[in-house]
């Protein structure tokens, strides 16, 4: 087993915490030059570097084709088919 503590251990836990912020705060630095770099270098803009996401495009209502003659329900085709029309010939409630 361990020789050390458990006080002894956290007390080398809050060092190496410690010593890794240090050292992720000084890669960073460093990263942050080459980039800006980079960027400088060529001439990239925000977008070149962080395209905008695709914009997801807005289907309107699509109209219905099937019509239930007894309850005048209607259904676009779409998805899963209402009682009232599954398991039979659809072309007998088109629209």
């Amino acid at each position: 087993m361990s020789t050390n503590s458990y006080k002894e251990l956290l007390a080398q836990r809050e060092t190496l915490d410690q010593q890794i912020a240090a050292a992720r705060k000084a890669e960073v630095a460093v990263a942050v030059q080459e980039i800006r770099g980079l960027i400088e270098a060529f001439g990239l803009t925000q977008d070149d570097v962080f395209p905008p996401a695709k914009q997801r495009r807005l289907t309107g209502s699509v109209a219905a084709k099937y019509r239930d003659p007894a309850t005048g329900l209607t259904w676009t085709g779409r998805g899963k088919p209402p009682a009232w029309i599954k398991d039979q010939d659809r072309s007998k409630f088109e629209i």
